[in-house]
Parts: structure tokens; sequence; C-alpha cells
């Protein structure tokens, strides 16, 4: 995976592109998503999951709640979002490690709550909201 940037124009592009990216990721992946609230990251996530034929992307919500979400039974897909986590001892109870042992493909939101360094590995995506429909989407490593 090389680093690039694109814009999209809408919600339907920002899930074009996670269908697309979903085609370039091979399990083990780690894969970060930076960005403010709104910025796009669980539509993102609901094309990679549908692009990787996991469930539909109305089946894909944000976990913040619950933390992380299961899909898949062969190829598995762990979405894990940290928007709630405040302290790094939280971070303990969900077992990213045990996660990120298995070769499975876990998307992270919110990972600058992360207090471990990410492995080198791992894939970067940064999204910024542009205007109210365009986001800036920065796809870095992998």
């Amino acid at each position: 995976m090389t680093s690039r940037e694109v814009t999209t124009s809408s919600p339907e592009e920002t899930l074009a592109f996670g269908r697309r990216l979903a085609g370039e990721l091979k399990a083990p992946a780690l894969v970060l998503l930076y960005g403010d609230l709104g910025a796009g990251k669980t539509t993102l996530v609901k094309g990679i999951v549908s692009g990787l034929g996991l469930a539909r992307e109305d089946e894909v919500t944000s976990p913040s709640f619950v933390f992380v979400h299961v899909f898949g039974d062969g190829l598995r897909l762990y979405h894990v979002d940290l928007y709630r986590i405040e302290q790094s001892a939280e971070l303990e109870t969900l077992g990213l490690d045990d996660l990120l042992a298995e070769k499975a493909i876990v998307l992270v939101e919110w990972a600058e709550r992360l207090s471990l360094p990410a492995p080198a590995a791992a894939v970067r995506v940064r999204l910024e909201t542009v205007s109210d429909q365009q986001r800036r989407i920065r796809v870095e490593g992998g």
C-alpha cells in the first residue's frame, strides 16, 4: 500500500473509497483512523466492511458504547471505537493485544487515544472535514 490522498464530495464517495481500500487489506492488518467527530471515520469503516463482504453498510454502526464490533467467521474484522476511552487503564480491558495477535483486520477509530506505539506496518488513515460534504482522506503505510 502506498501513501495517497483523496477528497470525497459525499458520504457515498467516502463509502466507495472504503470499498476500494478494502481490496488492499490483507489479514493481519491494523488500520488506525484519525479525525474529528463527524469527519467520516465510521462511514469509511462501513465501506471497508461491506467491501470485504462481511456485512451490509447499514449493519455497521459505531461501537462507541460497546467499544468493539466483530464481523466475519472465516476472515475476522474487529471495529474498535476508542472515543469514550479516557484513561489508558481502560484500554487494557478491551484486550487489543489479543485482537492484534489474531490473523484479523482491526480497524481502530479515534486511534490518537492509543497509549501504545502503533506497529510500523499499521495503515494510518487521516480524515479531515473540508466542508459539509467534502472529506480529505490521507492513507499512509501498510
